[in-house]
């Protein structure tokens, strides 16, 4: 016999929130880059004329950022600075970086900050205080929109996400130092889109649920005016909780971890709108090899707002990687799998302890308990079909359904 949907959904919720950062981290990293952002507008930038635009990329941006597993390491925001009134026939990217650069170190000589500016292969590095926990990397960009939406239509490719492609800065290429339209792609605030897409009626239903709540306690709130981030929906939560699994089991092979993009990717795809958390972990995992494509040898996982890349690219240079993911999702099958079926909080405990953490699970039973079997946030009851067991799952990709 299994625990009940119930009781699953309440352990999975509760080891969502102990993963989850705090609503301030999010604050905190919009009023790092708010602050950049203004800085290359104050009127004796050397920037302000190309009109910068700075936002936040990665994980911040879609509402996975995860907690980091101890206090010595750090939370990294992503963020891009687009200059809107540049064209890759202006400069070279080591110009364009070295631009940016300058006005970093000026930002950081300001703002006193004492650990110096880094520069990254794609970005420039600002280490924050020790106190603040986090650093921010500003990738370099100029707008790469209509240029790709050209080069995806002459391919019959989905384009719609097109618009806010971008063109970046990326010191290992050899036409670094070259002006060339020949510029590495990236599309931050389309892959953005598009995972708001794949989250659907979901994500607004629960920004619509706590607009009414806030409205009940009077604050003044509209669904308009309200932060993505003040919401989390199954799929941000299921990926939030993948992640995890996936950081502590490869603690000792950090070469051969999936990385990010590909989990949220994936997961993207195979989410069907599921309102629990247990109804979208399980669906994930049950399906998210299926939009694993072959091209013979090759695995090939596209980008889904730019057909031409494949994040999956580096599986052919080093099979490991492959062998890895393939791996981590067996072995995320058969631990949430455990999970599900446990008749008792302290098994479910158990079944996923030694890849989430002990520490981590051993607090989320501790929420459970101390809430009297209750959460902070009221949890749907996911029907019986929507948690499998895995033990029939494949273990090797299969013919994608399509991409949304």
């Amino acid at each position: 016999m299994a625990g009940t949907d119930d009781q699953v959904e309440k352990f999975l919720q509760a080891l969502v929130e102990e993963l989850a950062i705090p609503v301030s981290r999010y604050e905190q990293a919009e009023t790092s880059y708010t602050s950049l952002g203004d800085w290359f507008h104050r009127p004796e930038s050397t920037v302000r004329n190309f009109d910068p635009a700075v936002y936040v990329q990665g994980s911040f941006r879609l509402g996975t950022a995860i907690r980091p597993v101890n206090d010595a390491e750090e939370y990294d925001v992503d963020s891009v600075c687009e200059l809107k009134q540049l064209t890759k026939n202006d400069l070279t990217q080591f110009d364009l970086k070295q631009l940016l650069g300058h006005e970093i170190k000026a930002y950081h000589d300001a703002k006193g900050m004492t650990k110096p500016v880094r520069e990254g292969r794609r970005c420039w590095i600002l280490s924050y205080a020790d106190g603040a926990q986090f650093h921010m990397d500003i990738v370099p960009s100029l707008p790469n929109g209509s240029e790709q939406r050209l080069l995806l239509e002459r391919a019959q490719f989905d384009a719609r996400w097109a618009d806010t492609a971008i063109a970046i800065t990326d010191r290992d290429v050899p036409t670094y130092r070259v002006r060339t339209a020949d510029w590495s792609r990236s599309n931050p605030k389309g892959y953005g889109e598009w995972i708001r897409s794949r989250m659907g009626s979901v994500l607004a239903r629960r920004k619509q649920m706590l607009v009414e709540s806030l409205r009940r306690q009077g604050v003044t709130a509209s669904v308009e005016k309200l932060p993505d981030y003040r919401v989390r929906t199954p799929l941000q939560a299921a990926v939030m909780l993948l992640k995890r699994h996936r950081d502590n089991m490869f603690a000792g092979e950090p070469d051969l971890k999936p990385i990010s993009v590909i989990i949220t990717t994936l997961a993207g795809h195979a989410y069907g709108e599921q309102d629990t958390i247990a109804g979208a972990l399980f669906s994930i995992l049950e399906g998210m090899d299926r939009y694993i494509r072959r091209d013979g040898t090759k695995y090939v996982i596209p980008n889904p707002t730019d057909a031409f890349e494949n994040f999956a690219d580096k599986w052919e240079k080093d099979p490991r990687k492959a062998q890895a993911f393939f791996r981590w999702l067996e072995q995320a099958r058969q631990d949430f799998g455990r999970a599900a079926r446990a008749t008792m909080l302290q098994s479910m405990n158990e079944a996923v302890s030694a890849r989430m953490g002990t520490a981590l699970t051993d607090r989320a039973v501790a929420r459970i308990r101390g809430n009297g079997g209750g959460l902070l946030r009221t949890a749907s009851v996911a029907p019986a079909a929507a948690i499998p067991t895995f033990e029939n799952a494949p273990r090797v990709p299969t013919t994608p359904k399509g991409f949304a």
